[in-house]
């Protein structure tokens, strides 16, 4: 296959798989192991759909959009707004997420204090954002690369370490403990205009990029839940502090001192793809629908987490639980809403097109409603 194909996978798989990989395994351990599967997989699915539902609304339509553009042009002026809302609550929040995140991986390897690695990680992230999707084509390939390769050297070395009694548990009322931080984990959506630049010559293949793209991360997730649940248990789980939480710091305590390494560097890496990404499509969104300048843009998209992340107001788990809940919930539903415009509105045939469904869109959008409720409550 091309290396564009490769590329547009890269960077779906990069875009999602980043801080909340590292929330997942505790909030699983929470919920019981068995429960938290069923949220993995359930939510992998619905989330795939919604992957491929905005995958056609960008064939069906002419021109470069982030999604507030097409929110604009299907649902007029209110879905921009709420759109813009979501965008910039989802991505703030998973950049906060991402600076406190990185903070905490790197000082655990080389020792010192997280803040100061925080923002060292930002003077490296923020200077390729700055040079465009040349720069993240090439950081999404290479990381995501070696992202998959360590999270398999984690599993095998932690493997043998799996104690069974710790995945045994199940209780089904605790079916939305889990709810927002997995979905945090596989918000991305940002990635499919992304994904239909790089494909521009090969637009055949967005549908293929999109399935291979979310169902990765979903087989990652799961395999990598497994194993830190099953190893660490929910009761280490709850000795360690609150910042401690992330699954890769509590893995090297349980195991040792190598994997605690490889276990680390896996979270920098994913959460350096996933701050590229997510970035780039804000700064992306401030140019192409808002006319701000490519300094303004890269100003507003950057420094603004920096702030919040520096200011000590959230912590990791609050940060991507509230985001996923909130953004997942808006973008959902916003999505559904297009996805039915466009299948009349679109200015484009598309390269694929997928039926229409509407019990299956009341169904998901009551699922997100219910869990954002849960949470928020």
């Amino acid at each position: 296959m091309k290396l564009d194909f490769w590329e547009a996978v890269a960077t779906v798989v990069g875009t999602i798989i980043g801080a909340g990989i590292f929330g997942i395994p505790y909030v699983v351990a929470k919920a019981g192991f068995l429960t938290g599967a069923i949220v993995i997989f359930v939510l992998g699915f619905v989330v795939l759909m919604l992957y491929l539902y905005l995958g056609e609304i960008v064939l069906r339509t002419k021109g470069k959009h982030q999604l507030t553009g097409y929110c604009e042009k299907y649902l007029g002026k209110w879905g921009k707004r709420v759109m813009f809302f979501s965008m910039i609550f989802g991505i703030y929040g998973a950049l906060i997420a991402y600076l406190i995140g990185e903070g905490a991986a790197l000082s655990t390897i080389f020792g010192g204090q997280p803040t100061i690695y925080s923002l060292i990680f930002f003077v490296v992230a923020s200077t390729l954002l700055y040079f465009g999707l040349e720069a993240l084509e090439k950081s999404e390939l290479v990381s995501v690369f070696i992202v998959l390769i360590i999270v398999a050297t984690i599993i095998i070395f932690t493997a043998p370490h799996v104690n069974t009694q710790n995945l045994i548990a199940f209780d089904i009322t605790k079916f939305f403990v889990p709810f927002g931080v997995v979905l945090f984990a596989y918000l991305g959506l940002i990635a499919v205009p992304e994904a239909n630049e790089i494909l521009e010559k090969d637009k055949g293949r967005m549908k293929k990029v999109l399935f291979i793209g979310v169902v990765i991360p979903i087989i990652v997730y799961f395999i990598f839940t497994l194993v830190v649940v099953g190893s660490i248990g929910l009761d280490r789980f709850e000795m360690l502090g609150e910042n401690q939480r992330m699954a890769t710091i509590a893995l090297g305590e349980v195991i040792g001192t190598k994997l605690f390494i490889f276990a680390n560097i896996f979270a920098i890496f994913a959460m350096f793809t996933s701050f590229i990404a997510i970035g780039y499509a804000l700064k992306e969104m401030f140019m192409y629908d808002y006319n701000l300048s490519k300094t303004t843009s890269w100003a507003l998209t950057c420094f603004v987490p920096l702030v919040i992340a520096l200011s000590g107001f959230t912590n990791f788990i609050q940060a991507i639980n509230i985001s996923g809940v909130v953004a997942g919930g808006i973008d959902a539903i916003l999505i559904l809403l297009m996805f039915h415009k466009a299948k009349h509105m679109g200015d484009r045939k598309p390269e694929y097109s997928l039926k229409e469904n509407k019990l299956f869109s009341v169904f998901i959008g009551i699922l997100f409603i219910a869990g954002a409720v849960f949470v928020l409550l």
